[in-house]
């Protein structure tokens, strides 16, 4: 007897109501998805994208409405942000099952008891744990978590997995994206939930992700900010604003074309209905003084029914035809000499090997190369914060550094907005606010800490400290993987019109064919010049 495929939808979304302090970030929300759908969930930096999929995973609960997942549902779910550990890339893809986790924990226990020397005088005892193990082993071969793990990952493209023994804290942000995400497919999720999945990874994982995705078996929520994704994977759009969502049919690019169109016809009927509300509006106006000169008080019954009637339009909201954007502007504090900085011979071992690499002012360097390969490595080489194994580097002595990592660390995750604003020089409260608001922050926002932030709200908050800096180089990892795609095209703007230096690592086409007048690619220990 064949089962039927699932009719219910995955999930439910009804009048949900979220707030962080005195913001409220969903307002109202219903969302609906059905048990195959494939969904691209849209919207701008901190509008509350992955706060939905929080709610969705159980991280967090609703202040107001309901949620309901599908009975019996797996969800799995992929966060912005992955922390890596000690476990090994298989240890973590493992654990994402608890079941097969507590069957490996306990065959460990056992093969340690048996490890024993004293047990040799216990036979008893050692023909349990025999047994027990017998059975432990038989059920894992039962098991197929264990071939799954190694063919997600190896599909992946992660290094030999069964012989891979780094902690995962020790990889790049790629790898442990990769792992994360292999942890979610193992588990065969009815409900998966992506959030910014392509972020850290290279062109050829990017390829491989969107065809796990479109292989999946449940329903696919994606939180993207890749064009080329959310063409490839998802069938509707979910445009979140003002804490609430409107669906459209279609890929990302019907959408936008969509979307376009539908607000043109909005401004069309809301200037239409202006017009039309200040004609009525005048006629009460002149049937009110004509009422007052002649004490008729037909005209004042004329009047009241006018008012009736304007009270009685279902009004037309203004469209936003063009969204607020950062207002970032970069300058250099000074000028610098016209050599930056160099490595020469330069070797991080087990890294890097024999790299010789040179940057002018004012040049713009992008970097490139599979996950893992060391790119990061290369730009902590390049600011010296990382010691060499062999060879020199040179850095000008009037050049100043300023370093955006992949994950934004630098931020302290204790500190509110405005004190990261006013540490980067003197400055009133007054002000650090005025400045974060030209960075779309709100009054409620600027005094959230850092750690209650999203990926593309710390992405903002640390383009305005670069901008406060003043430094003559900017060393830049991955800086599109979290703003949204308004922002992104501010940033790439602002470095362009940059007097100084940008040495960027970046698996993002768009911005590198911008930015860029020199890449190098990072691969096989090695730094080539590719064009």
């Amino acid at each position: 007897m064949s089962l039927s495929a699932p009719t219910a939808p995955a999930f439910t979304l009804r009048d949900v109501v979220k707030s962080f302090g005195g913001r409220r970030v969903l307002d109202g929300l219903d969302l609906e998805v059905g048990p195959r759908a494939r969904v691209g969930l849209v919207g701008p930096n901190g509008a509350g994208k992955s706060t939905i999929l929080r709610l969705l995973a159980g991280h967090d609960t609703p202040d107001a409405g309901t949620l309901t997942v599908r009975k019996g549902a797996t969800v799995a779910f992929l966060p912005q942000m992955v922390a890596g550990d000690g476990r090994t890339a298989m240890g973590t893809v493992r654990a994402a099952v608890p079941e097969v986790a507590a069957l490996h924990k306990d065959l460990g226990e056992v093969e340690s008891a048996l490890a024993d020397p004293a047990l040799a005088s216990d036979l008893k005892r050692m023909e349990r744990l025999l047994e027990r193990q017998a059975r432990l082993v038989e059920a894992l071969g039962a098991s197929t978590v264990e071939g799954d793990a190694l063919r997600i990952l190896r599909g992946l493209g992660m290094r030999a997995p069964e012989h891979d023994a780094r902690p995962t804290r020790s990889m790049s942000g790629g790898e442990r994206k990769l792992v994360a995400l292999a942890a979610c497919l193992v588990r065969k999720p009815d409900l998966l939930l992506l959030d910014e999945p392509e972020a850290h990874l290279d062109m050829d994982r990017r390829a491989l992700l969107e065809e796990l995705v479109a292989r999946a078996s449940g329903a696919v929520v994606v939180v993207s900010h890749d064009r080329y994704l959310l063409d490839e994977v998802v069938t509707s759009i979910a445009e979140l604003d003002g804490g609430r969502v409107k669906m459209w049919p279609g890929a990302y690019s019907a959408y936008t074309v969509a979307r376009e169109l539908a607000l043109k016809r909005q401004a069309e009927v809301y200037q239409a209905q202006q017009k039309e509300i200040a004609r009525m509006e005048a006629a009460m106006k002149q049937f009110n003084e004509w009422a007052r000169r002649t004490l008729d008080e037909r005209f004042a019954t004329r009047a009241r029914n006018m008012q009736r009637r304007i009270d009685r339009i279902d009004t037309v909201d203004r469209p936003v035809l063009e969204r607020r954007k950062m207002a970032l502007e970069l300058r250099s504090a000074a000028r610098g000499g016209e050599r930056v900085v160099a490595l020469d011979g330069a070797e991080f071992d087990p890294v890097l090997i024999d790299v010789s690499l040179e940057v002018g002012r004012g040049e713009r360097l992008g970097i490139v190369g599979p996950n893992g390969a060391g790119k990061t490595v290369l730009l902590k080489l390049l600011a010296g914060e990382l010691p060499l194994s062999g060879g020199a580097r040179w850095a000008g002595p009037s050049i100043a550094f300023d370093h955006l990592s992949q994950s934004v660390g630098e931020l302290p995750d204790d500190a509110s907005a405005i004190d990261v604003v006013r540490a980067m020089g003197r400055m009133t409260e007054d002000e650090a606010v005025r400045k974060l608001m030209g960075f779309l922050f709100d009054y409620e926002q600027v005094r959230r800490p850092v750690s209650s932030m999203s990926g593309g709200e710390r992405t903002r908050l640390r383009c305005l400290t670069l901008m406060l800096g003043g430094a003559n180089c900017l060393l830049l990892d991955e800086p599109t993987n979290h703003l949204d795609i308004a922002s992104v095209e501010v940033l790439e703007g602002a470095l362009e019109r940059f007097d100084g230096t940008i040495i960027a690592v970046s698996h993002d086409r768009y911005f590198l064919d911008r930015i860029a007048d020199r890449v190098v690619e990072v691969k096989d220990l090695e730094v080539r010049t590719l064009r």
